[in-house]
């Protein structure tokens, strides 16, 4: 495969940690960004990616990780905004920071990086925008996930959004939306308000080699959407197509 030029956010823990060792294992060069500089550092000294210490809410972190990819590469062909942070609370109990929280880390920073990169795209008509979201931003899977699936459908409508706009005058330019359902990474007790709940036991879980894997694959095979769990596809279908009942069977196995 083609060396590929590849920023990738939120790579101090999780499925942004363990993306970063595979795509670098295929080859390609990384510029990797995270908050953590402890974490972030002892990664790329691992992978052999540049480690810029960057907090994705802040927009000039965005833009100066930006400009360090191209100062050092010269060009980026794949952006993957993965950074974010979820919250068990619900609906009810959110307060106002715990709602801006959550917008600030999961949507204003991938906005940001979409800002960021994209006009270096459309002057090359060429590049790959990657956005990680949530399956809980399409189906109401966990009630207590509620300020995190808003913020990730908001993240939803954004990317698509982006996509259209871009189709008609770049049609180069990629932009593709990824959703995760469960996957077995220590988000739950990272979360604000993180009591370790895990999802509902009805809901398959995937290891963060398997979501990693299916990223990888669609930096090679860009495509609009992609669910990494192919169970969830179904399940997606059944909420759309009968939201009561759906919501009703949900409830009887929790």
């Amino acid at each position: 495969m083609a060396e590929k030029i590849i920023v990738l956010t939120g790579t101090s823990s999780g499925i942004g940690k363990e993306l970063a060792g595979l795509l670098a294992a295929q080859g390609h060069q990384l510029v990797l960004a995270a908050r953590r500089e402890p974490e972030l550092k002892a990664l790329a000294k691992a992978v052999g990616g540049l480690a810029v210490v960057t907090d994705v809410t802040r927009r000039e972190d965005v833009e100066r990780l930006r400009d360090t990819a191209l100062e050092t590469h010269g060009r980026v062909e794949v952006w993957i905004n993965n950074a974010g942070q979820g919250i068990s609370r619900p609906v009810m109990d959110l307060s106002d920071e715990d709602l801006d929280s959550m917008m600030a880390v999961n949507v204003k920073s991938a906005l940001y990086g979409m800002q960021a990169i994209i006009p270096h795209f459309m002057v090359r008509n060429s590049g790959h925008l990657i956005n990680v979201s949530s399956f809980l931003a399409r189906v109401p899977m966990a009630s207590f996930r509620s300020a995190y699936s808003a913020s990730k459908a908001a993240l939803n409508s954004l990317t698509a959004n982006l996509r259209m706009d871009l189709a008609e005058s770049h049609p180069g330019v990629k932009v593709s939306l990824v959703m995760p359902g469960a996957v077995r990474t220590p988000f739950a007790q990272n979360a604000v308000g993180g009591d370790g709940q895990p999802l509902p036991a009805s809901v398959p879980a995937q290891s963060v080699q398997e979501v990693a894997a299916a990223i990888a694959e669609l930096v090679e095979r860009p495509r609009a959407e992609l669910l990494t769990n192919p169970a969830h596809a179904a399940a997606q279908l059944r909420y759309f197509q009968d939201v009561a009942a759906f919501e009703a069977a949900m409830r009887e196995r929790a």
